[in-house]
Parts: C-alpha cells; structure tokens; sequence
C-alpha cells in the first residue's frame, strides 16, 4: 500500500497524519473497463475488448482486496483466459516485489519485473499515487485497464461469457439493489473497517472504527439466521466481496488489527456461512492464509514492530457447513 510521488517512495501511514489519526484509503487511479464489444464501460476510455490471454492480472494471496479477483477468476474458469502473476507477501521498502523465492510466487510473467510500481510506471509515466494491487494489465496495449478490485470483479463476472468463461451470474439485475445496499455497509464497517482500526493512531479514531464493525457483525448473524447467503440461496457479489475480509478475521485482524471484540467463530451464523463459502468449488484453491499473516504481521512493522507472525488460530475449514436449507 505504498505511495509513490515525484518518483519517491512513502508508506501507507501517511494517511493518519491530517485525518485525526483516522486512516483514509484513497481511490483508485486506473478505472478502465473490459467489455465484451469493447466499449466504453461506467468510467474511463474504450478500446478494451474482451479477448483470451489479452489480460493478465496482478495480484497477491495475501491481501483481500486481490483476493476477490482470484475468486472470480475461479468462479468463472477464466485462468486459461486471463493469466495471473503472484507478488511476494512482503509489502516492504520499495512496496510489492516480485521475488520468486517464496513458494506460491510465479513472479512477473509478462516483464521480469522486480517491483510492481514500475509497472505502474510502465503504464504512466508521470504517475504519483497508490501502488496497490489487484492490478488489471492489458499486454496488447501496455497499461493498466483498473486497480479497483470492485470492478474489475464485474469485469470478470460478465466480459468473458462468450469467450469460454462458466456460467454464472453473481450481480443478477433483479437483485442489484439489494446487492449495492450491503455492499455499501460492509465496505465502510467491514472490509474497510478492520483497517480504519488497525491503522488509526488515536484512541478516539480506533473505537469510531470498531465498533460499527461488530453492529455490521451483529446484522449479518441475525440476517443468515433466515437465508443460507445474504441475498437469496445462492451467492453473489456481496458475499465474495465480504469473504475474503471474513478468512482473515481470527488469524489477523483479531489480534493485530485489535478487532477483538468477539471472534468470527463467537458468530455461529456467520461462521458456518463463511466455512460455507470456503467450501465452494475452487474457493480453497484461492487461500493461502500463511502468505497473508506473514505479510500483515512482517510488512506491518508499525503495528507490529517484531514481526512476530502468531502461530494460531487452529480453524477447521473442512466441517460440513450444514446450511443447504437455511431459509428455504
């Protein structure tokens, strides 16, 4: 999360030193749209069209944000058509590296690069902001499509159906009121919301941050008491988008982010629906929970300034979820 500007590198903590000690994410640069005609999308240019292995993606398995890329791209069985290259875990210095060392990292397919922000620079030379990933990269004309993992997510939900992608529709129209709704609170108290209280530096900002977390929290239990996903009896785009906040939430944001108010697992609704999900088909495939602990406890240096990555907790993934008729 780091930032680049005037071709000098900062971290992510500038963010609290104007906010009260809140932490504020920027938005994101790069807001180009694959379609399937190639066609101007809701923001940015045209001219990139849906096409197999003109697309390459950039992403990490140990930041959520990436992670909901690699889910769509299993969702849909598109890793034969949209290629992926793997950072390492570590956010360092010179931000994102490529290192090929660590188990899990490809490194970067198309360049050999050694770090992601000169990618960005690649694309942009004069770029000052946010180097972040997931990245979206069109290889046929060398610059990022999007660094916003929302959309690119609906990029990948529908571009690609004429090309070989599996069917599947996961942001139905009938259902995108509903769908923008939770999206709205769980991004602010949920997904956003561990880190506006892991990375405020006041006492104030952090309980501004956590406790909406857990009302959110206590919302969705009550919510999957009567419904085996947040919106109907099948998954979509609300529940991606929240799990990959929810895999990480005993094993990180518990302890490090100081969300510790309950545990994820103290939510039995809530818990059966996230061993749910992981136990979709292809989901586990997406998760390596070593690469992101490794990379929040040992990149994070301000939060935790030893590095040391806890070894716990022991989870079991694999109980049968039990919720086929929750709601129906």
């Amino acid at each position: 999360m780091g930032l680049l500007v005037n071709g000098e590198w900062h971290d992510q903590w500038h963010d609290t030193k104007s906010t009260g000690g809140k932490f504020v994410r920027t938005d994101s640069k790069f807001r180009n749209w694959v379609t399937a005609d190639g066609s101007a999308g809701p923001s940015g240019g045209d001219g990139f069209k849906a096409e197999p292995g003109r697309y390459h993606l950039y992403v990490s398995y140990s930041c959520p944000w990436a992670h909901r890329t690699l889910i769509y791209r299993a969702l849909k069985g598109l890793e034969e058509i949209v290629d992926a290259s793997m950072v390492h875990w570590m956010n360092g210095e010179n931000g994102w590296t490529f290192d090929p060392d660590e188990e899990g990292i490809v490194g970067d397919k198309l360049y050999d690069s050694d770090l992601l922000y000169k990618l960005y620079l690649k694309a942009d030379a004069s770029f000052s902001g946010r180097v972040t990933i997931p990245v979206l990269w069109d290889a046929q004309r060398e610059t990022i499509v999007s660094n916003e993992s929302s959309e690119i997510i609906r990029m990948l939900n529908s571009a690609f159906d004429g090309l070989g992608a599996k069917s599947g529709d996961f942001y139905p129209r009938e259902k995108r009121d509903d769908i923008d709704r939770l999206n709205d609170i769980i991004y602010n108290t949920v997904n956003n919301g561990v880190y506006k209280a892991g990375f405020t530096v006041t006492q104030d900002a952090y309980e501004e941050a956590v406790f909406p977390l857990f009302e959110t929290f206590d919302m969705l239990e009550e919510r999957l008491a009567n419904s085996r996903f947040l919106v109907g009896n099948q998954p979509t785009e609300v529940d991606w988008r929240l799990f990959p906040t929810l895999s990480r939430f005993d094993p990180i944001y518990v302890g490090h982010f100081k969300c510790n108010l309950a545990r994820l697992i103290d939510y039995p609704n809530l818990w059966a629906y996230t061993r749910d999900l992981h136990q979709w088909p292809g989901i586990a495939g997406t998760i390596n929970l070593d690469h992101a602990k490794q990379h929040y406890y040992i990149s994070q240096k301000r939060v935790n300034p030893n590095g040391i990555v806890p070894v716990g907790p022991l989870l079991d993934w694999s109980e049968p979820h039990g919720r086929d008729n929750v709601g129906s």
